[in-house]
């Protein structure tokens, strides 16, 4: 395990908490930085909205996310477990793991063979999952398990920070414009990817380094792109593109 990249990616995460920080973002940096530092194929967050009902807020790829919904959808899976438990849950293998049939055959194919989902939870509070996806057969490594855990933990005491949020209505208020932000941004990406004619993660990652380099909000830039107030440039065939306000 990169140990550089580790204590960079502890930094990023607690860095949030000094200043009003972009939500969505963050909770990708999560995904993203699970997928690099544990070797794993996927990951997949979930968040609690304020009635309590999960809902899908960052995945490191479309297959994950879809196999997200997916979850939510059938009402089974290790993720909703896990949630609800407010401890880990694993399957080394889900062909032969007889507690989500319906979950297992949709992770086959979208072509994930083992999970690990681990609690965001701060004592008696647990606010969300984390669900980690491996291609291959086998349990995972202590040691993976261990650093998962850890960075969820760091995620989740930096979103009930009490300097950001003090209140529980604030948490709820925050978690639901995350979700409503979700949203946009999925039409954002839909519609960024069909204009350039690239798949919807080369179409996310446009989104997001975008607002990066502008110092804006993803969902900001994501916003303003659908209703047709600010273009997003790209690369698509290995020929520069660059969607235009207004145009389909």
């Amino acid at each position: 395990m990169d140990g550089q990249l580790l204590s960079e990616t502890f930094v990023e995460l607690t860095d949030t908490m000094v200043a009003d920080f972009d939500i969505i973002d963050f909770l990708h940096v999560l995904t993203r930085r699970s997928v690099e530092l544990l070797d794993v194929s996927a990951a997949g967050l979930l968040l609690a909205d304020p009635r309590g009902e999960l809902r899908v807020v960052a995945a490191s790829s479309e297959a994950a996310r879809v196999l997200e919904l997916f979850q939510l959808q059938s009402d089974q899976g290790p993720c909703l477990d896990c949630f609800r438990s407010g401890r880990p849950v694993s399957a080394a293998d889900l062909r032969a793991d007889q507690r989500w049939p319906r979950f297992a055959a949709a992770a086959e194919q979208a072509g994930f063979r083992a999970v690990q989902a681990l609690p965001m939870r701060l004592r008696d509070q647990v606010i969300g999952a984390l669900n980690l996806f491996r291609g291959t057969v086998g349990a995972f490594d202590p040691e993976v398990v261990h650093v998962g855990q850890a960075l969820a933990d760091v995620a989740t005491i930096s979103l009930l920070h009490d300097r950001s949020m003090r209140r529980t209505d604030t948490l709820n208020e925050q978690l639901q414009t995350a979700l409503n932000s979700r949203v946009v941004i999925e039409q954002a990406k839909g519609k960024l990817a069909e204009r350039l004619g690239v798949d919807v993660n080369q179409a996310f990652a446009l989104l997001r380094d975008q607002a990066r380099n502008r110092n804006q909000r993803l969902s900001d830039v994501a916003r303003a792109f659908v209703d047709g107030n600010q273009a997003i440039s790209g690369v698509a065939g290995g020929h520069p593109q660059a969607s235009r306000p207004g145009t389909v």
